[in-house]
């Protein structure tokens, strides 16, 4: 997949109704290591999907303009569990997911694992070894996802920003609702897991 950054957004036109147009259209310039491109999208979609001038961008198996989101997940082990938490925010409020989040400029995908499980559950983690890299389309973004497999090495988890956290066993890893980037993820790693 080809990764984009968005260099320019310019209007397209000044209005939909000179130019017989349903809605405003924006042009956006976006390259890569390998190409420079210039596509017309509508002001809503840009505005829908939160592209702006800066962010990353890809293109989804039909051709859709997606924001490219980069993650960490970790996949906490504690003996024959692992940590799962519930959204507290969202679209998806409430789903079941591996704790993690955002990879900050300058960080590696450890780094940033460590940096979002001290944020969010006030805890220390040793990250282990990859699990996968979860590649998924959202309708409005395409998310990256490095997995990887840890533990707790210090503190209590503590939820910040989710609404419930479980200690899930094998067997009870389909009893949540996980979300859609996170069921294949589940699946690898019942197959794993001794």
């Amino acid at each position: 997949m080809e990764i984009y950054s968005v260099k320019q957004i310019t209007e397209a036109d000044y209005g939909c109704e000179e130019t017989g147009r349903k809605e405003p259209m924006a042009l956006v310039k976006i390259a890569s290591e390998s190409e420079e491109k210039c596509l017309e999208i509508s002001e809503r979609e840009l505005d829908e999907k939160g592209i702006s001038e800066g962010k990353k961008v890809c293109f989804n198996k039909d051709g859709d303009l997606l924001k490219y989101i980069r993650v960490v997940a970790a996949v906490i082990r504690d003996g024959d569990k692992i940590f799962a938490t519930a959204r507290g925010y969202g679209e998806y409020k409430g789903w079941w997911e591996f704790p993690g989040g955002k990879i900050e400029k300058g960080e590696t995908p450890q780094e940033a694992l460590v940096r979002e499980i001290r944020e969010e559950l006030t805890a220390e983690i040793k990250v282990g070894d990859l699990i996968k890299t979860e590649e998924y389309d959202y309708p409005k973004f395409h998310l990256s996802m490095d997995c990887f497999w840890s533990e707790l090495s210090s503190g209590q988890l503590v939820l910040k920003e989710a609404e419930a956290a479980k200690w899930l066993t094998k067997e009870d890893l389909n009893s949540v609702k996980w979300l859609p980037a996170d069921l294949d993820l589940v699946g690898k790693i019942k197959a794993e897991w001794k």
